[in-house]
């Protein structure tokens, strides 16, 4: 599903990541570890296109296709998900309107048709339900008061709604309770047709979502894998 070849990233000129090697393959519940600052967010932002972000050399290849040059929207579309570690609040765009969007542009991309309101708000309701969502959360702003907890929900929301190929999370775990990590962890294993790529510094979140691979990343290079 990602192949990753010889890449290396930089910022303002600092070089970040050297020479990265790794494939995830289709199917996969991959675990990418390594210490804080050892550039694994760094790898995400990468994969995902962030344009802050400089490939200096190498390749990203995404389900046979090179999207090493893709913008972030187009990589977005063709099915690559990043669950980000912070997610800015954004007033003024409901949780409703946000998702009815996504989705549209997503259907459209695979099938080159208009997604129905009624198709979208049934599909909606039923991932709303499934996730214990309540219903005044769609009508508020973009995480505008909502917990770190209640962010990953949403977070798990959008996930379920638009079904991507890759799914790539980054500290899922993070400022999430118990239930909200089991939550995560069974969401993932639902998904069996989703790849996904995580990180977590959390054994016991880790030991829930039981990955069936990992790549070990230190100082911008991998150590293992």
């Amino acid at each position: 599903m990602l192949e990753i070849k010889n890449l290396s990233v930089s910022m303002d000129g600092r070089e970040l990541l050297h020479n990265i090697d790794m494939h995830v393959a289709c199917g996969a519940r991959h675990l990418l570890s390594g210490s804080n600052g050892s550039g694994k967010s760094t790898l995400v932002h990468a994969i995902s296109g962030n344009p802050a972000y400089t490939i200096d050399s190498g390749q990203i290849i995404f389900d046979g296709r090179d999207v090493t040059t893709d913008n972030t929207t187009t990589r977005a579309l063709l099915g690559i998900f990043v669950g980000a570690q912070n997610v800015p609040e954004i007033p003024g765009l409901t949780v409703l309107s946000f998702l009815k969007h996504s989705c549209a542009a997503h259907t459209h991309f695979d099938t080159g048709r208009d997604l129905s309101m009624g198709e979208f708000l049934n599909e909606l309701e039923m991932a709303r339900e499934k996730l214990n969502i309540p219903k005044d959360w769609l009508n508020r702003g973009i995480n505008v008061g909502f917990s770190g907890g209640e962010r990953k929900r949403l977070m798990l929301l959008q996930l379920v709604m638009t079904r991507p190929k890759l799914a790539i999370l980054d500290e899922p775990d993070s400022g999430a309770d118990a239930d909200t990590q089991k939550q995560i962890a069974d969401t993932i294993a639902e998904m069996t047709d989703t790849t996904f790529l995580f990180i977590s510094h959390q054994a016991q979140f880790t030991k829930l979502v039981k990955p069936s691979a990992e790549t070990k990343i230190k100082n911008g290079k991998i150590i293992g894998g």
